[in-house]
């Protein structure tokens, strides 16, 4: 009778383990699928943050094309050479605050891209769950077996 224990011991572990290893496989599956379905996302993410970084981009370049077409004008009417002395300098100026903006949209840009990039760069651990679990079934099953 004890053998007949020993055994319905030892096939229970065997069994305890091999659904333990199924489980863990289903939810590596799973987390893959998740880490594919968020890379998908964060690729389309950074997709859109690229398209509208270019349509900022150009809506600076065209308001500062106006605005210096029309600085040039309003001092060209006023009499004043535009691209001479203080008006040069004006349009110099509006050009510095452009490229400053553009700057500071590029960093913006940067740091929008890497935020959220630390996610799929964890790893998940499934694995060493599982063997952890399978390990301290089978020892539970050898320790009933040894006392």
């Amino acid at each position: 009778m004890a053998a007949l224990a020993s055994v319905a011991t030892l096939v229970a572990a065997g069994t305890s383990a091999a659904g333990s290893l199924r489980q863990a496989d289903a939810q590596r599956q799973n987390q893959r699928a998740q880490a594919g379905l968020a890379q998908q996302q964060e690729q389309s993410r950074q997709q859109e943050l690229v398209v509208q970084r270019e349509k900022d981009r150009l809506e600076r370049e065209q308001t500062l094309a106006r605005t210096i077409a029309s600085t040039r004008a309003r001092l060209g009417a006023a009499g004043v050479a535009p691209d001479d002395g203080s008006a040069a300098a004006i349009t110099t100026g509006l050009r510095r605050t452009a490229a400053e903006a553009e700057d500071a949209s590029d960093e913006a840009f940067r740091i929008r891209l890497a935020r959220g990039r630390s996610s799929l760069l964890s790893p998940d651990g499934g694995g060493v769950t599982a063997a952890l679990s399978v390990g301290r079934t089978l020892g539970q099953a050898a320790r009933s077996l040894l006392g």
